[in-house]
């Protein structure tokens, strides 16, 4: 008896032209599979009555629909035969063509052309297959070629090839490649140009922008959705500021062509931006350096996991930086695998703490970080590996909990006690002894500030003089009503060593004063 096989038939149509005709081109490479198909029921074959249409998708991707469900029927098992008009109806990547023949072999899967008389189940079908595939994917990228060379020959004649259309201008007219002014959005464009220029940050001119209600290009796209019209990004307005296109210019590849459309900033305008925009970002460079210069512990802090941490930087309100030392996995983007580890530690607080520490030791002045051979985080604290001190001169230097761990004629290793800083906003806290109080400027003032957007009622009772006119505000204020020891310390410089207003204020501090020492890891100096 013949075995029944069950048969799938496949149709492709790169483009959607002509799919709303009743007998369209999937229409014909079907009916001339389920022809082929009929020509083999006395081999048992039968025709499946799913459909496997993919219309309007091109043969170089596998992100097609009806691809992805056939190819899902034949790793369940429901499929014997895969049917196509052409083989390049299937795939034109002869990389994408191996991982379905491999799909196929693994579930025992034939695969057939109707104008190909190929079957894949033979080694010489395998083999012709390929040679085929490699042809149709040399024609496919030959046609890439052709279409590229095109676009670089239009545009050195300063036409317009497509793309996003950009702030100032209009689609060209039909049968044009010329970009058409838009007058209200090329006043919008110079406005920016000259807001960025009195500005001189491109960070305030967003900000500006938007209080301003001014937005990106709103456009609509030939399938009908809506994109633009939103707040300006920074990227965006680095991109609209640097943008040739304003000139009237072309620019492909790196070169620069005359474009045939009009120009709605003047060069010198262009030209005074492009300086500004330089000077700002060699400042920015030269800011960097010095900040990775600041940054001693490069190379030798190491977390409870012995990955490096390394420094990086963040940029707050008003252009403040907060520097941090990160795990290399939490920096490659690996999400923690625990709450427990430390893989995140403020910079100047951890540089202060281990500074100070080997300061105390020295038996002279000088560098404390020319003596770090290494940190580690540990469960207690952090392990210093220290080199050209005297473990006994250190021995008579150490305070509180602080210990020798290792000591030898090369180096030592101490344990400096820490309760390091876990997720959710516990706070780094020095279990040792403590130098003088050092008041925090930044945190007294917010303190101030918190109580200056309060007043007094005739029982003496605070009450609020003003709402706040920012979330940032609203976030200062909660600091008038923290608990009064905690405030006296706060002014005393006496608050935990590591504790700085970006993270208070990122706390969520209870109402009641017990609670609030609690959650902020609160120890009076007193």
């Amino acid at each position: 008896m013949t075995k029944s096989l069950r048969c799938a038939i496949y149709t492709r149509k790169s483009s959607d032209e002509g799919l709303e005709q009743s007998f369209n081109s999937l229409d014909a490479q079907r009916e001339a599979g389920e022809a082929y198909v009929r020509s083999q029921a006395h081999e048992g074959w039968k025709l499946l009555p799913a459909r496997y249409d993919d219309g309007g998708f091109s043969g170089g991707t596998m992100e097609r629909p009806g691809l992805r469900k056939l190819l899902a029927d034949v790793e369940a098992g429901l499929i014997d035969v895969v049917v196509v008009y052409k083989i390049d109806r299937l795939t034109r990547s002869l990389a994408d063509f191996a991982r379905i023949v491999e799909l196929f072999d693994k579930r025992e899967v034939s695969f057939v052309s109707v104008t190909q008389a190929f079957n894949t189940t033979s080694s010489m079908g395998r083999l012709t297959l390929n040679v085929l595939l490699s042809f149709a994917q040399f024609e496919r990228e030959v046609t890439g070629e052709r279409i590229r060379d095109k676009i670089a020959a239009s545009k050195k004649r300063g036409m317009w090839m497509g793309g996003v259309l950009p702030l100032g201008y209009d689609l060209p007219e039909a049968g044009s490649r010329t970009l058409r002014v838009n007058e209200v959005e090329a006043q919008t464009v110079r406005q920016i140009y000259g807001q960025y220029l009195e500005l001189g940050s491109v960070h305030a001119l967003q900000r500006e922008l938007e209080a301003e209600e001014i937005r990106s290009k709103r456009h609509v796209t030939l399938s009908g959705k809506a994109l633009g019209g939103k707040p300006f990004s920074r990227g965006a307005l680095f991109h609209l500021l640097r943008n040739r296109i304003y000139l009237g210019q072309i620019v492909h590849k790196g070169e620069i062509h005359e474009g045939g459309h009009d120009a709605v900033v003047s060069p010198e305008l262009f030209d005074a931006v492009q300086t500004a925009l330089d000077g700002q970002a060699r400042r920015h460079r030269a800011s960097t350096e010095r900040r990775v210069t600041r940054a001693p512990l490069t190379g030798k802090l190491f977390d409870a996991a012995g990955e490096p941490m390394s420094p990086t930087f963040s940029q707050g309100r008003g252009g403040r930086v907060y520097r941090y030392y990160v795990s290399a996995s939490l920096q490659q983007g690996a999400a923690p695998s625990d709450s427990i580890t430390v893989r995140r530690l403020p910079a100047g607080d951890i540089e202060r703490i281990i500074g100070d520490a080997i300061q105390r030791w020295l038996t002279r002045g000088g560098d404390p970080f020319e003596h770090l051979r290494a940190a580690r985080l540990a469960g207690g604290g952090i392990e210093l590996e220290l080199n050209g001190l005297d473990a006994e001169s250190i021995a008579s230097r150490l305070a509180g909990q602080e210990r020798i761990t290792h000591a030898s004629t090369r180096a030592c290793r101490v344990l400096l006690p820490l309760v390091l800083p876990l997720r959710g906003g516990r706070r780094l806290v020095i279990a040792g002894s403590r130098s003088s109080p050092r008041p925090d400027r930044t945190l007294v003032e917010a303190l101030r500030r918190a109580h200056r957007m309060l007043s007094r009622d005739r029982s003496g009772l605070p009450t609020i003089e003003t709402s706040p006119r920012s979330p940032y505000e609203r976030k200062v204020l909660r600091l008038a009503f923290l608990a009064p020891d905690i405030q006296r310390d706060i002014l005393e410089g006496r608050q935990p060593r590591t504790l700085n207003l970006e993270q208070l204020l990122q706390t969520s501090i209870p109402p009641g004063w017990a609670e609030q020492r609690k959650t902020l890891g609160w120890r009076s100096a007193r």
